[in-house]
């Protein structure tokens, strides 16, 4: 990746704004109809993009990414403007935590952190550097499914105490899932963004805390607001589909 390819085609450019912008339409007339407050964040996921898609994006006001993997989005840290606000949203592996936290001054969030381990190895390596505090969300896999990241449920108040209290460079922020398939194309509310929700009033009675709520991609955005997300990830409707991920 290098500083030649950040510029983007104005056809792509164009196409690229039209297709966030629909996103973020469908995500104000969503929020509209139930009445919230606030809009959800967007964080546009780009991973497997080129940097100038983000670039194209960029100029246009949007400032939230969302990349998969620590080298890709290491590499796009370095040549693309400071103030984007990195997410981090891929499955994290603990010896990737000293990369992303040493690495990318920029890093707005972490939202895979699923266990103590993970949690202690990014406070760690943040600390000793004049960069920002991290934003924590604790992946939870709300589905039980076995291939899927996240910690227990049953999990999650010790995780959340462990971070309130022994982590001051990183910040609790929020909680995240992945709907399961069969979750979100059903026709009834999805039980995975259901649980989350539960998740955080229990956390809230608990620990005094009003935690965010990631949830919702291009397949389910909408029922993830109505169900009270705050931060939906959508990648393949605004950039189109990805490229094989190429051993990453």
């Amino acid at each position: 990746m290098s500083e030649t390819n950040i510029e983007p085609s104005v056809e792509r450019a164009q196409e690229l704004v039209e297709n966030a912008s629909a996103v973020l339409l469908r995500i104000e007339k969503c929020s509209t109809a139930i009445s919230r407050e606030k809009t959800p964040r967007l964080v546009c996921v780009s991973k497997l993009k080129p940097a100038s898609d983000i670039m194209a994006l960029y100029r246009k006001g949007f400032r939230h990414f969302g990349e998969n993997y620590v080298q890709e989005l290491i590499e796009k840290s370095k040549i693309l403007p400071k103030d984007i606000k990195w997410h981090f949203i891929g499955g994290l592996q603990t010896n990737k935590c000293k990369d992303l936290a040493k690495k990318i001054e920029n890093l707005y969030a972490v939202e895979t952190i699923d266990s103590i381990k993970k949690a202690h190895k990014l406070n760690e390596q943040r600390s000793g550097t004049d960069y920002p505090i991290i934003n924590i969300y604790i992946q939870v896999n709300t589905s039980g499914e076995e291939q899927k990241s996240g910690c227990n449920p049953s999990e999650c108040l010790e995780l959340a105490q462990y971070i309130l209290t022994q982590c001051p460079n990183l910040k609790l922020e929020g909680l995240m899932t992945i709907g399961s398939i069969a979750a979100s194309t059903s026709s009834g509310k999805n039980q995975d963004f259901e649980k989350l929700v539960q998740l955080k009033t229990s956390l809230k009675q608990e620990l005094n805390i009003d935690l965010e709520l990631s949830m919702g991609m291009s397949a389910d955005f909408e029922e993830a607001i109505k169900e009270g997300s705050t931060s939906v990830r959508v990648g393949s409707t605004i950039f189109g589909s990805r490229p094989p991920n190429n051993g990453h």
